[in-house]
């Protein structure tokens, strides 16, 4: 879905068009039932979830006041009443396990939202994860290591788009994305 499509807020994050295509490629959400989207923000990646699959249920966990009112309004602008709009902050009870768990962002607490996000986790259930910091990507590699995910795939996009300059072109950079995706084994609990 193109971006231009969600309602904006000046100071609510989103993930961007080409971020979400990986992040929900890496989801695999075809054989799921339930998403959580942790930092949901606009709610890109849980209405474009919800809209693809629509048997799916989501759970888009925000805290920020102003996210969760625009996250609302494009649920109903989208009108996917397969989401459920969670008011708080992760980690924090969930009452149903997922097969999928999207984590936006952190909060500042990136190894506690990795166990919570692995103990919320169905065996054989994905992680993925999206930062634009070096020390996040580091802290998730080397923890998600720890808890026994030995070989978590991870990807950087870099990403510029063709814009208008006076009577020509240019490609207009973003900032580099990691993408970090993994499979809860058996084994982790």
């Amino acid at each position: 879905m193109k971006d231009e499509l969600f309602l904006r807020g000046e100071k609510v994050p989103m993930t961007k068009e080409a971020v979400r295509a990986l992040a929900l490629s890496r989801l695999e959400l075809h054989q799921a039932r339930h998403l959580i989207d942790v930092g949901a923000g606009t709610g890109s990646v849980s209405i474009e979830a919800a809209l693809h699959h629509p048997d799916l249920r989501v759970t888009a966990i925000e805290r920020d006041p102003a996210a969760l009112a625009l996250l609302a309004e494009n649920r109903r602008h989208f009108a996917c009443p397969n989401i459920t709009l969670v008011d708080g902050e992760a980690p924090l009870a969930v009452e149903e396990k997922a097969d999928a768990i999207f984590l936006g962002g952190s909060g500042g607490h990136l190894t506690a939202l990795i166990d919570w996000a692995l103990a919320q986790l169905h065996p054989q259930g994905r992680l993925v994860m999206t930062f634009i910091l070096q020390e996040n990507l580091s802290t998730a590699l080397d923890h998600l290591v720890a808890c026994g995910i030995p070989q978590p795939d991870c990807t950087q996009l870099q990403i510029a788009t063709r814009q208008r300059l006076g009577s020509g072109h240019y490609f207009k950079p973003n900032n580099p994305v990691f993408v970090i995706s993994c499979r809860k084994e058996p084994r982790n609990g």
